[in-house]
């Protein structure tokens, strides 16, 4: 550990980026990050085994009386007997196959990948030389991140790693009150390390504080995955904002750039809830959108389930056009999508969540010019259909005839119907014809307007109320994109 954490300021020290804020606001997004625009989150390992409830089950079955303590004793036993742990050697992961998962993200328009690495349950992922508790040894016995890793090469995606590992902290904390196979002495290296009591979620700067060794060891497992798999992004789940974290988010961004740098490339970090200084990193929202286009990048992650970042045996998934319409909605406001899927605990990905991405995948085949490398517009949208803003603000939208979004792309303004009417009559009042030129409204010449993915050539004219387009046999339950060339 003394080595590695002298080779971590080492690198700091001889790099352009150190280890404050000021340094670090030098940071830029990749120019592959903000043309990309669509990613695939993938949530998988030993939570997935029980499958019941969602990801936080290891923490919630050593807590009483929660559905997930009862349904652990009655399907396992008592934790002193069955624990966490025990899910261990029942991860064999026996379908698992990167290149299928690689083949058919790329195949729903994706174009990178995030992989969980380590979740707050502590157990890693891949292979490493900082705790036993790893696929690489135990369950699979293979090095899962790096065989993903292979596999997005291959098909042209850019890999990206994300860690949940701040929370071990107090993850595994509620199975030292009762009679559980979480006992002391715990010591670093050990899969339950350290179960500490959970502290308030509001109160940045409460105890128990972490200690030092628990934060070294942080920026080290993080620092390994940094120079064992060479991501081209960075995901911090959340809990990184606590105090204590600072000085050490500071030395792994400072690290992380550093050597992408010497990689001669481009490499970003994702964030929650200001746990980064603004401009040091990008910006990233759970489950919810802003309401307005931003002039920074910035991402937001949802999952294909609403219920759940895992696979689980009552998954309630959402449709095909609801995420499209969140994936519109996002890139239209300066967003990168990140959609997540859940395999089985077998390393298989249900045939429900397959049908869904293969329906978003058709759907990007015909659309993906108005979305890839696009840009924002002067307005992100029009209609009456309020957009919420906000972690865990995302629901299913009702939009109607008269919502739309909006990109730009070379000579093309894409408007994006999210709900065509039946009747094939639209008017899109952002695009009318002002007759004050010292607004600033749109004042462009339109050539031509086409319906992506369509044959037939639309009826148009525009005026004082806006532009209004018809057709005749352009159907579609999903959004319908014109492109709006202009002289």
């Amino acid at each position: 550990m003394e080595a590695y954490l002298k080779k971590i300021e080492e690198c700091i020290t001889g790099g352009p980026f150190r280890d404050d804020w000021g340094s670090l606001g030098n940071f830029e997004a990749p120019a592959w990050f903000r043309s990309a625009k669509f990613g695939i989150f993938v949530h998988w390992g030993l939570y997935s085994v029980p499958a019941f409830s969602n990801e936080w089950y290891p923490r919630n079955m050593y807590i009483k009386d929660t559905p997930e303590y009862c349904h652990h004793i009655s399907t396992y036993g008592e934790h002193k007997t069955f624990g966490y742990k025990d899910f261990i050697p029942l991860f064999t992961a026996e379908r698992f196959n990167a290149g299928e998962w690689t083949s058919l993200f790329r195949k729903a328009g994706a174009r990178y990948i995030v992989a969980v690495a380590e979740h707050h349950d502590g157990f890693q992922m891949y292979k490493s030389d900082i705790s036993r508790y790893n696929a690489y040894e135990k369950g699979p016995k293979r090095d899962i991140l790096g065989e993903i890793k292979k596999a997005a090469a291959a098909q042209g995606l850019h890999f990206a790693v994300s860690s949940h590992r701040a929370e071990h902290w107090f993850f595994m904390g509620g199975g030292k009150n009762f009679d559980s196979d979480i006992r002391e002495p715990l010591c670093r290296g050990d899969f339950y390390w350290p179960a500490m009591p959970e502290p308030s979620h509001n109160d940045l700067c409460g105890s128990p504080y972490p200690t030092q060794e628990y934060l070294q060891d942080w920026l080290a497992r993080t620092c390994e995955l940094i120079d064992r798999y060479c991501p081209a992004l960075l995901y911090f789940d959340w809990w990184i904002q606590h105090e204590a974290f600072k000085p050490y988010i500071r030395k792994l961004a400072a690290y992380y750039y550093n050597r992408g740098v010497q990689w001669n490339r481009s490499v970003a970090i994702t964030y929650k809830h200001d746990a980064m200084m603004f401009g040091s990193a990008i910006v990233n929202i759970e489950r919810g959108r802003f309401a307005q286009a931003k002039p920074y990048v910035w991402q937001t992650d949802t999952s294909i389930a609403r219920n759940s970042w895992c696979y689980t045996d009552n998954l309630d998934l959402k449709s095909a056009r609801e995420i499209l319409c969140g994936l519109i909605d996002t890139i239209s406001k300066n967003g990168n999508f990140l959609l997540n899927v859940g395999p089985k605990p077998d390393g298989s990905i249900s045939d429900n969540e397959r049908d869904i991405l293969e329906e978003i995948g058709r759907w990007m085949e015909l659309n993906g010019e108005a979305v890839y490398s696009s840009k924002v517009w002067r307005i992100s949208g029009e209609g009456p259909t309020v957009e919420a803003e906000g972690q865990f603000s995302e629901a299913e939208k009702d939009y109607t005839r008269e919502d739309f979004r909006f990109t730009v792309r070379g000579s093309s303004i894409y408007v994006f119907a999210l709900r065509y009417p039946e009747d094939g009559r639209v008017l899109i009042r952002a695009l009318a014809d002002s007759t004050d030129q010292n607004r600033p409204d749109f004042h462009g010449l339109i050539k031509d307007v086409k319906v992506l993915g369509f044959n037939e050539k639309p009826e148009w004219h525009k005026s004082e109320k806006g532009l209004a387009i018809k057709t005749k046999t352009v159907k579609s339950g999903l959004p319908i994109v014109f492109d709006i060339k202009l002289s």
